[in-house]
């Protein structure tokens, strides 16, 4: 198991919408799968601590067979850069957030979640100002499909 990516966390600015989903996203299809993960999500801001995720979002979730009702938003710890595989940000200004509180020589390798998307996608749009819940919930669902095949391909 050296070298495999089990333990991931989705990040966003308040983890109230993209990271939760991207949590819950991932997780029901990574189950579909067979493969185990740790899965957590954080947000770069402290505004929702301890928090549900937004309404409207666990509306679009819940209507595509997803629960985010159990998760709670949390902010991104120092810790998290060495406690995680991979970190993967929401946008790019999340990704710059998390790269300027890294720690020096922190093992989380810091990515976009979006990478694992074919089309061109460079963020994941924050719906809690688009108000496209299901919008964001399609480009999760297609970077959480990339994200387990680019894992499936590191493990075989």
């Amino acid at each position: 198991m050296v070298g495999m990516t089990q333990r991931i966390l989705f990040v966003c600015l308040g983890n109230i919408c993209r990271s939760p989903s991207a949590e819950a996203v991932v997780a029901a299809k990574a189950a579909a799968r067979g493969l185990r993960l740790e899965l957590d999500s954080a947000g770069t801001g402290d505004w929702h601590l301890g928090e549900p995720p937004y309404g409207p979002m666990q509306a679009a979730g819940q209507a595509r067979g997803y629960d985010l009702s159990g998760l709670r938003a949390r902010q991104v710890s120092v810790s998290d850069f060495n406690d995680f595989d991979m970190i993967l940000a929401m946008d790019r200004q999340n990704l710059s957030d998390l790269a300027a509180m890294a720690p020096a020589g922190a093992r989380a390798e810091l990515g976009m979640f979006t990478d694992y998307v074919d089309e061109d996608a460079d963020h994941v749009p924050d719906p809690y100002h688009t108000r496209d819940f299901d919008g964001a919930l399609a480009l999760v669902e297609r970077a959480a499909d990339g994200l387990l095949d680019a894992l499936a391909r590191k493990r075989s």
